[in-house]
């Protein structure tokens, strides 16, 4: 037996813009539709309806009545995202989702497994699960629970949601409801009326034979309808490939940080969904509508997925004084491109490893701060030149189970590279052998070793060729000195230029 879900939001473009803006929730606020004096009310706050604000007056009618009235226009973008993050809560419930619009989604309840045990209680536990989901992602949603999609709807708006239709008990529900409730897009409840019919159940309870013949098809299904019976099936939503907020702004924002004050919200509510989904941003969008015209698009790829909001945020805006936009902003979008965070393996006896959601802020945060290109993992490129490397995404690798010695040194020694490697002025002898080591003026930075004194030993030279098939071939001689001092280090000659440079210290 078919089971459905129905989350309804009413009021849904009031609820949306108040999700956007959650501190308008105990205003007297109206969501209106259109320009100037045609502008009309769509949905009005429970505060607008005791004043005496209704949907379908105009703005000036209604500040006429109530003069602290406070009217925003419907924002396409804040609603879209709230449609789907309404979906996103009944995906959390049900594999097959359909989004039936204006606040409206339909979750199939029939594929999900029963535990056994009393039926009608666990779907009033799920349905109170619902609705508190909902609540936590700022929308009001009633639920209700059926066998089909007209039953399950009107239980939603019934008073006292979240209410549970019993199994075949679709048609007592629906019996002894108004007739204006049964489809009335169909257009026949006026010629209903004239037969004397008030309630569904009235409806119902005539002959299925003499409602075809005086009212068609679409009568017949009426009547199906009306009995409880809905043979539509589900098409479930394919989930976007990725996730997105905004907001249409009453007013341009010129100055960064009004506009990170409200672009916080968006992200907030952003990371909310994927951490809803276990998921994390891995890279984040953002598309800028400008005043008087224009856009403004640009991406931030992140080195982990987060799903921290500060992190995010700081990113913006790093990137907006990098480089601002080229006016005021009017509405703005941010898309998240979902990715799945690191999973962590625990460990009875050993140390545990990283917390991937530390790790994916720590690594966000020092993006944020040096930039593009500056955060991974160092790996060696297969290239003759010793500094050659390329930044890979970094990954830690898991601890040892447990605390090992260090194994004995075996008379090796290690290569302290100079990035960069330091000039200097270098005295040779006839055969090209480095004789003498001296700092170049204006090269003694703090941090950086000296190296001066006379070579003792100097063994080399080893040549380097990389890339001669080019127009920038390189060319190098390498060579190990020991110096006066006792100091080892690695020496490097550029046969193009004859400047000299050491590449390395020997620890």
């Amino acid at each position: 037996m078919p089971r459905l879900a129905c989350l309804c939001v009413p009021l849904f473009p009031l609820a949306a813009r108040l999700r956007s803006e959650p501190e308008l929730r105990h205003e007297a606020v109206a969501v209106v539709e259109g320009q100037g004096d045609q502008a009309r009310i769509v949905a009005a706050s429970r505060r607008a309806r005791q004043g005496g604000v209704r949907r379908g007056m105009t703005l000036s009618q209604a500040r006429a009545l109530l003069s602290g009235l406070v009217a925003r226009g419907r924002d396409a973008e804040g609603e879209r995202a709230a449609r789907e993050a309404l979906l996103e809560v009944a995906e959390r419930f049900s594999p097959r989702v359909e989004d039936g619009g204006d606040g409206t989604v339909w979750a199939d309840l029939g594929s999900l497994p029963s535990p056994g045990g009393h039926p009608e209680e666990e779907e009033r536990t799920l349905a109170v699960a619902l609705a508190a989901a909902a609540e936590r992602i700022g929308l009001p949603a009633r639920v209700g629970i059926a066998g089909s999609r007209l039953t399950a709807r009107l239980a939603a708006l019934a008073p006292g949601s979240p209410t549970v239709v019993p199994p075949g008990g679709d048609a007592a529900f629906l019996a002894p409801l108004p007739l204006a409730r049964l489809a009335p897009e169909l257009g026949l409840g006026a010629q209903l009326a004239r037969w004397g019919l008030a309630a569904i159940g009235d409806f119902a309870a005539l002959p299925a034979a003499e409602v075809a013949a005086r009212l068609g098809e679409a009568g017949t299904r009426l009547h199906r309808l009306a009995r409880g019976l809905d043979e539509t099936p589900l098409v479930p939503r394919e989930p976007p490939s990725e996730l997105r907020e905004g907001l249409e702004l009453e007013w341009p924002l010129a100055a960064l940080e009004p506009f990170l004050f409200v672009a916080r919200t968006a992200l907030e509510r952003l990371c909310q969904r994927l951490e809803g989904s276990g998921l994390g941003c891995a890279r984040l969008g953002l598309a800028l509508r400008l005043e008087p015209e224009g856009h403004d698009e640009r991406a931030l790829a992140l080195p982990a997925p987060t799903c921290e909001a500060k992190t995010l945020l700081t990113l913006v805006r790093l990137d907006l004084e990098r480089r601002p936009p080229g006016g005021a902003v009017a509405a703005f979008v941010f898309t998240a491109w979902p990715g799945t965070p690191r999973a962590a393996q625990l460990s009875l006896f050993g140390p545990p490893d990283l917390s991937p959601e530390r790790l994916a802020t720590t690594l966000a945060r020092l993006f944020a701060l040096l930039g593009p290109g500056r955060v991974g993992s160092p790996h060696p490129l297969d290239a003759h030149r010793p500094e050659g490397f390329a930044l890979l995404p970094y990954t830690p690798p898991s601890p040892p189970p447990t605390a090992r010695p260090a194994p004995p040194a075996r008379g090796l020694l290690a290569v302290r590279s100079l990035r960069p490697p330091l000039p200097l002025e270098v005295h040779t002898a006839p055969d090209g052998r480095p004789v003498e080591l001296r700092p170049l003026a204006g090269e003694e930075a703090a941090g950086r070793p000296q190296l001066a004194g006379r070579v003792r030993i100097a063994a080399g030279p080893w040549q380097l060729e990389e890339g001669w098939w080019t127009d920038h071939p390189l060319g190098r001689e390498y060579w190990d000195v020991e110096l006066a001092g006792g100091t080892l280090c690695r020496l490097c000659r550029d046969p193009a230029t004859g400047a000299w440079h050491a590449d390395g210290i020997y620890d």
